[in-house]
């Protein structure tokens, strides 16, 4: 069967970036490459992954597994060349609200499904769509993650001993710290000063090293040297297991799934969004272009796999996948060879992490979430408009201190209806001729009211536009609207046309267009504007009878 462009179109927008990698060309030089940037991305995914799974209330093994699988996955089947998948921050308070309520089970089924609405909207490809969120609401939702991630690392930090279970929300959460101010631990504040003190002073005087592994190496060897009070991996949660799991469905009966949706959903709103973001900031880096529809495709594929193995939600990573791109990684190879490194450092040294203590990386977490908030660009963004700052402020109130899929969709809608806002005052009627490329010499008429509109006439700007030809159709004489400085019109501004030219026509006046693009008149068609009724020109007509009446 012959495929039609349109379906080698389809085809072509999911394709994995790897199978094109593989096609352009894969030598030792490209391996050798990709292994050095592989294991670079591992030693920074290593502390991370465990500190994200600690934080978002599960075993850090089960970060390790994340990493793991879903990283090898987003990486053989996503749509970045450069993409490095596995645990995010920005999931740590939906991971653990998960946690509270369902437990385990529930996360790993959460997981699961939400592989499935990925995998759905990347063949639905609302990759494209999703890709349009505005960048204030960006900005504002980062930073509230930001805020979260700093607030759930003050108990690990200061070492606090709270008198019940830590509260999800941010509120509460702060105050049932400040309740437990005086079971500080200085020797846990300590050890988590100086790992953030070690990852920032690398960054500065030696930026190539793995800060983050250098700083939670040395804080365990101090730890374990001195033998400070200090809680650690192993004392929390055991020896770790030095093997993946065997895979195994998760648990799948009717209300579990019922319960197990929403969280499902918010996975994968929160996990495209994110993924897409860190593919975009790899296409910045490298001068690239990511399949975002392959690449949603490629995220469901590996939430399944992860909820397989007893991890939880996978999606692109920002920092990992920016590490990626300096380190000189040539393509997604290098995302596969981090998940084996991690595979072997589960292998071999899992024992060895038991000695980790929390305090380290809480101090990672501490670094990361800093990191988050881009204080220099919501600065600016406050300060240039006003529409900007309520969107960024409202945004990150309601992410911060309600819910963040409600903060993204009331910031996406706010910024909507600025957008709105801004197009429709850009959209003018003005009385007067014709540019002179756009008429004929021999068609001047003192009959005849002649009116240029400039800018999109869509439905912002019809009840503006519409008031102005509600009072000029009061003139029953032949009225002509130049169209040759509309980009676009819909429904809402085509009806307000219709409007007027049946207003016109019952006076016994005449409406004529000219300069209508195709596409603009199409839908003045489709709208009821067809001759009679109203005339098209592609120039001013002559007033003679008559003279506008084919389209």
């Amino acid at each position: 069967m012959t495929q039609t462009p349109r379906n080698l179109n389809i085809r072509a927008e999911l394709l994995p970036k790897l199978v094109t990698t593989l096609r352009e060309g894969y030598g030792r030089a490209d391996l050798r490459a990709d292994a050095m940037a592989g294991l670079t991305v591992a030693i920074v995914a290593l502390p991370l992954s465990m500190a994200i799974a600690i934080a978002s209330g599960v075993g850090p093994e089960r970060g390790l597994y994340t990493a793991i699988v879903g990283g090898a996955l987003v990486s053989a089947f996503g749509g970045s060349r450069y993409q490095i998948g596995g645990p995010a921050g920005a999931f740590i308070v939906l991971v653990s609200a998960c946690v509270m309520q369902l437990g385990i089970p529930g996360l790993i089924t959460a997981t699961f499904l939400s592989g499935f609405v990925l995998i759905l909207a990347g063949l639905l490809r609302l990759g494209s769509y999703i890709r349009y969120i505005p960048y204030p609401v960006t900005l504002a939702f980062t930073a509230g993650i930001g805020v979260i991630i700093l607030a759930s690392q003050m108990k690990d930090l200061f070492g606090l001993s709270l008198a019940g279970a830590e509260p999800a929300e941010l509120v509460e959460k702060v105050h049932a710290l400040w309740a437990a101010r005086e079971s500080v631990s200085w020797p846990a504040f300590g050890v988590a000063m100086l790992v953030v003190g070690v990852i920032l002073g690398l960054r500065r005087w030696r930026p190539h090293w793995p800060g983050m592994l250098v700083a939670v190496v040395l804080a365990s060897v101090l730890v374990a040297a001195l033998s400070l009070p200090v809680e650690t991996i192993a004392t929390r949660f055991g020896r770790l297991p030095n093997l993946l799991p065997a895979p195994a469905l998760p648990g799948l009966d009717a209300g579990l799934i019922r319960a197990a949706l929403p969280y499902a959903l918010s996975f994968a709103l929160l996990g495209a969004i994110e993924s897409l973001l860190s593919a975009v900031v790899a296409d910045g880096m490298s001068g690239g272009r990511h399949r975002s529809n392959a690449e949603l495709v490629g995220q469901g594929v590996a939430n399944i796999g992860s909820a397989l193995f007893g991890g939880f939600c996978v999606t692109g990573t920002i920092a990992r996948t920016a590490t990626n791109v300096r380190a000189g990684s040539r393509g997604p190879v290098s995302g596969i060879l981090h998940a084996l490194f991690l595979l072997v450092f589960l292998a071999v040294a899992a024992p060895l992490a038991g000695y980790v203590p929390l305090a380290a990386l809480a101090g990672v977490l501490v670094v990361v979430a800093w990191g988050m908030i881009e204080r220099a660009e919501i600065l600016a963004l406050v300060r240039g408009s006003r529409a900007d700052a309520a969107i960024i402020v409202t945004t990150f109130a309601l992410v911060a201190f309600r819910d963040l899929t409600e903060g993204i969709v009331v910031g996406f809608a706010m910024a909507g209806l600025v957008f709105i806002k801004r197009m429709s005052d850009s959209t003018a009627l003005e009385h007067g001729a014709p540019p002179p490329s756009a008429r004929a010499p021999e068609t001047q008429s003192d009959g005849r009211l002649v009116y240029r509109l400039h800018g999109p006439l869509f439905f912002g700007a019809a009840a503006q536009v519409g008031s102005v030809l509600d009072r000029i159709a009061e003139r029953p004489e032949e009225m002509v609207f130049d169209f040759t400085d509309v980009p676009l019109i819909d429904s809402s501004g085509a009806h307000s046309f219709e409007l007027l030219a049946r207003k016109v026509a019952g006076r016994g006046g005449r409406v004529q267009i000219v300069g209508a693009r195709p596409e603009v008149r199409r839908i003045l068609f489709r709208q009821g504007l067809r001759p009679p009724l109203v005339g098209y020109h592609a120039r001013l007509p002559s007033p003679a009878p008559g003279a506008g009446e084919t389209a």
